[in-house]
C-alpha cells in the first residue's frame, strides 16, 4: 500500500506578503510623516518594491544567512526592508534608536552585519555604530536623503529587477530575525526567530481570542518595528489582509489622535505609556477616536485605573496581554471584548504555548491553580538558545524560565504577579512592588507610580516610592499611602515619596526602573 502524501510547503515568512499582494493587492500599508503627509501603497506594490531591496542586496554581495541591520521607525520602507531581508533568506537585524552607538555598536559586531539599513534622520547614530567596533561597511539610507559616506536606497529601486530573486527558497527552520532583549535585567542577549516559528506565531495572533484580526480592520502599529518582531503585526496583518497603519517616528498624543482618525483606526497596538499620552492629549485639548474598537496593551503589568481611562476616554475596550522577546514575542492575551477582562488578567495562552508555575528552583508546584510562583514557558516560539550562546536557555523537557512571578487563575488566566529580581528583602522578608504599584496608580491624581529598594543600614532594603502625577493634582503624601494603610502590612509601606515630573522610560517603553534604582537606590 501506498500512503498519500501532502505537498511540501516550507513555512517561511515571505509567503504573508505574496499572499496578501495577490488577494488583497489593493489594501493599503499607511505611514505617517512629519507635517501631517501620509504614504500609502497597495500590498502589491509594497511587494514589487519589496522585491527590488531584495535585489539591491543582492548586488551587494548579501547571501542567504549572512545578517543586515536596521535602524528605522515604523514606516513602509522599513516594512518593505524587513520582507526583502527574510525573503530572500538573510536574517534581519533590527536596532532600537533608543540605545546609544556604542550599545548598539556592541550588538553588531557580536550579529557581524555588513549592511545597515537606515533612517535618514538616525545618520549620526548610524555613524556612531559603525565607530564603535561593527563591520558595517555599507549604509543604506531609507525616509530621506544620505548623508555623505551614505547612499541613499531610493534611486537604487528603479534599476532593481524585482524578478531577479527568489524567495523562499530555503528550509523554514532558518534563521529570520535577530533582536537583542532590553537589557532590563542584565546584558542584553540576542534572540534568533526562525520563518516556521514566527509563522507559526503569526497563526497563532490570528486566532479568534487573540487578536482576532480581519480584512475590515484597520491597525495601528506603535509597539516598534525594532522590539520583539512588533509582536508580529507586520506578519499578521498583510496575512490578514487588513489595513497597516505605521506612525513613523512621531508617537505623541496629538499624532497619534490624527492618525486614528484619518486613517478609521479599528485597532490599535502598543505599550500602555502610549496609550496614557493619548488620553491626557484628548483631555487637554478634547476630541474623540469614533473608530477605534479595541486597543491591544502589552509590555508591562496594566494599573486598573489606566485602564478604565482608557476605555472610558477613547470608548474603546482593553485588551491585555503577555509576552516576552524570548517568546517571538506573544505569551497569553485575553479575549477581544470579553466582559470578564481586568487588568491584572493577561489572557490566556493559544495553541502553541504552555506554561507552567515552579517554586525558586524550578520544580513544578503541585498544585498549578491560585497560586503564586516562577512563570515558565514552552512552545514552537520559544527560545531555545540565545544568539551565540552554547548552552541551552530551558530546561532538558524544555521549559524556559521568564524571570516573572505569577499564577494562573481558576479559568486558566495568567496573573503576573511582579518580577522576581524586583523583589524587595527588608528585614529577610519579601515586598512585591507591583502590590503597592497597583494601589497607588488606581488613584485619579496618578499618572505613573513606581517601587523600588532603597538600601537601608537595619533592614538591608526599604520601598520607597516614585510617582508622576497628573499635571493639575496636588495630592498630598499622605493621601498617597493612606490606601496602601488600608491593605497592605505595615512594614510594606514605602519610607519615603519621590516626586518625578516624568518618569524615566526604558528604551522599550517601560518604566525605567534600572534608572531608578542607581538615581534613587543607595
Amino acid at each position: 500500500m501506498i500512503d498519500g502524501e501532502m505537498q511540501s510547503f516550507p513555512l517561511t515568512l515571505d509567503k504573508f506578503l505574496e499572499h496578501a499582494a495577490k488577494w488583497r493587492p489593493n489594501a493599503e500599508v499607511v505611514t505617517a510623516r512629519d507635517g501631517g503627509r501620509r504614504d500609502r501603497i497597495g500590498y502589491a506594490g509594497l511587494m514589487d518594491r519589496s522585491r527590488r531591496v531584495s535585489a539591491v542586496l543582492r548586488d551587494l554581495g548579501v547571501k542567504p544567512g549572512d545578517r543586515v541591520a536596521t535602524l528605522a521607525w515604523n514606516t513602509q520602507t522599513h516594512v518593505e526592508a524587513w520582507y526583502a531581508i527574510m525573503g530572500m533568506g538573510a536574517v534581519c537585524h533590527t536596532l532600537n534608536p533608543r540605545l546609544t552607538g556604542l550599545q548598539l555598536g556592541s550588538m553588531v559586531a557580536q550579529s557581524k552585519a555588513r549592511v545597515l539599513i537606515v533612517s535618514a534622520d538616525l545618520a549620526t547614530l548610524a555613524t556612531a555604530i559603525t565607530g564603535a567596533g561593527s563591520a558595517i561597511d555599507r549604509i543604506l539610507v531609507i525616509d530621506g536623503d544620505a548623508d555623505e559616506g551614505m547612499q541613499a536606497l531610493e534611486p537604487l529601486l528603479a534599476a532593481a529587477d524585482a524578478r531577479s530573486v527568489v524567495w523562499g527558497a530555503f528550509e523554514e527552520t532558518r534563521a529570520s530575525g535577530l533582536c537583542f532583549t532590553s537589557g532590563t535585567t542584565g546584558a542584553p542577549k540576542g534572540v534568533s526567530y526562525t520563518h516556521r516559528s514566527s509563522y507559526l506565531h503569526t497563526l497563532r495572533l490570528l486566532q479568534a481570542d487573540v487578536l482576532a484580526l480581519t480584512a475590515k480592520d484597520s491597525v495601528l502599529t506603535v509597539v516598534p518595528m525594532f522590539h520583539a518582531n512588533a509582536w508580529g503585526l507586520p506578519f499578521a496583518v498583510p496575512a490578514a489582509g487588513a489595513k497597516l497603519v505605521l506612525p513613523g517616528r512621531n508617537t505623541d498624543g496629538a499624532s497619534l489622535a490624527a492618525l486614528i482618525n484619518a486613517e478609521s483606526v479599528t485597532v490599535a497596538v502598543g505599550i500602555a505609556t502610549v496609550w496614557l499620552g493619548l488620553v491626557e492629549h484628548l483631555e487637554a485639548h478634547g476630541g474623540q477616536t469614533p473608530s477605534l474598537e479595541r486597543v491591544v496593551v502589552g509590555g508591562a503589568p496594566l494599573p486598573p485605573a489606566l485602564m478604565r481611562r482608557i476605555e472610558e476616554r477613547l470608548g474603546a475596550s482593553v485588551q491585555t496581554s503577555w509576552g516576552m522577546t524570548e517568546l517571538s514575542p506573544s505569551g497569553t492575551f485575553a479575549a477581544p471584548h470579553d466582559p470578564a477582562r481586568s487588568a491584572a488578567v493577561s489572557g490566556r495562552p493559544s495553541i502553541g504555548v504552555d506554561l507552567l508555575i515552579t517554586d525558586a528552583d524550578g520544580n513544578a508546584l503541585a498544585e498549578q491553580r491560585e497560586v503564586e510562583g516562577h512563570l515558565r514557558v514552552r512552545g514552537a516560539a520559544v527560545i531555545e538558545r540565545y544568539f551565540g550562546d552554547e548552552s541551552s536557555a530551558t530546561t532538558a523537557d524544555g521549559w524556559f524560565a521568564t524571570g516573572d512571578l505569577a499564577k494562573i487563575d481558576t479559568a486558566g488566566n495568567l496573573i503576573i504577579t511582579g518580577r522576581a529580581k524586583d523583589l524587595i528583602k527588608s528585614g529577610g522578608e519579601w515586598i512585591n512592588p507591583v502590590e503597592i504599584e497597583t494601589v497607588v496608580s488606581s488613584l485619579p491624581e496618578v499618572s505613573l507610580a513606581a517601587v523600588i529598594g532603597r538600601q537601608h543600614e537595619k533592614w538591608g532594603e526599604r520601598p520607597i516610592l516614585l510617582v508622576q502625577t497628573r499635571e493639575e493634582s496636588a495630592i498630598s503624601d499622605e493621601a498617597l499611602l493612606a490606601p496602601l494603610r488600608d491593605t497592605l502590612a505595615p512594614w510594606w509601606i514605602p519610607d519615603a515619596i519621590v516626586r518625578i515630573a516624568q518618569m524615566p522610560l526604558a528604551p522599550t517603553g517601560k518604566i525605567d526602573k534600572i534608572r531608578l534604582r542607581a538615581e534613587y537606590g543607595g
